[in-house]
């Protein structure tokens, strides 16, 4: 049987966290860079674990201002402290609830800028590294993140994005553009069973884009996210394709 993972960025302050849990298998957790704090982490944490989703930390940019989502030029040692120490103070709170954490995910402009340059994929993975033997990186598939995350020595899990548009080369299309988020159920869902069943992405320009991503984000802050998960989900699962987490 086919199967994906949907997974979704959790524990922001918006949007339905625990709707969205009833409906995702992964949740990416905020872990105070951009968004969040111990007692989010805790609640998305036990959330998390009383449904069986999986859990993952979801690093960023120190920039709670703009949601993470604007580009920033730290020096690599700044860069490293930041991201080592939001990953260790999410584990060290895991642990506390129980809760195993299977992944590390680059959040925004991060999560970019890493796909499109592989000294910042380096710098942002690496700060993972040792950390907790079995974590995996959930990478944007085509992109910096996925070679570099694998030279690493990391298992990588290939992601893609439902409600994102993409640009011909595989990456995404910026926020700032027309388009860039996407919005109809029924679009989405259909996106995702082409991928899950097909393995390809259509382009904002029409180019087929060829993917091996098995993991599928929803924004948790994208207006109707629950709505969204809930037709994604039910038309992967129309389609024959089994919701389960790789991990």
């Amino acid at each position: 049987m086919t199967t994906l993972d949907l997974n979704a960025d959790l524990g922001e302050g918006i949007g339905d966290d625990m709707a969205m849990l009833d409906i995702v298998s992964s949740a990416s957790i905020a872990c105070g860079g951009h968004a969040g704090d111990e007692d989010s982490m805790r609640t998305a944490l036990r959330a998390a674990s009383l449904r069986g989703v999986a859990v993952g930390v979801h690093s960023s940019f120190p920039d709670r201002e703009n949601f993470g989502r604007k580009r920033m030029l730290l020096p690599p040692d700044q860069l490293d402290r930041e991201l080592r120490g939001q990953i260790t103070r999410f584990l060290d709170l895991a642990d506390d609830e129980r809760v195993p954490v299977r992944y590390v995910k680059l959040h925004g402009a991060l999560a970019n800028m890493a796909a499109e340059e592989s000294a910042i994929a380096m710098v942002a993975f690496a700060a993972a590294k040792g950390l907790q033997d079995d974590l995996a990186i959930l990478a944007i598939d085509n992109s910096a993140q996925v070679t570099v995350a694998e030279t690493l020595g990391f298992p990588v899990i290939r992601e893609a994005y439902a409600d994102r548009a993409y640009q011909p080369n595989g990456l995404l299309v910026p926020r700032s553009d027309p388009g860039a988020v996407l919005h109809d159920p029924d679009t989405i869902a259909n996106r995702a069973v082409r991928l899950a069943r097909q393995g390809e992405i259509v382009a904002i320009d029409g180019t087929i884009i060829k993917t091996a991503a098995r993991s599928l984000c929803i924004h948790g802050d994208t207006p109707d996210a629950v709505v969204i998960a809930r037709a994604v989900r039910g038309a992967l699962e129309a389609a024959g394709v089994e919701v389960r987490a790789p991990f």
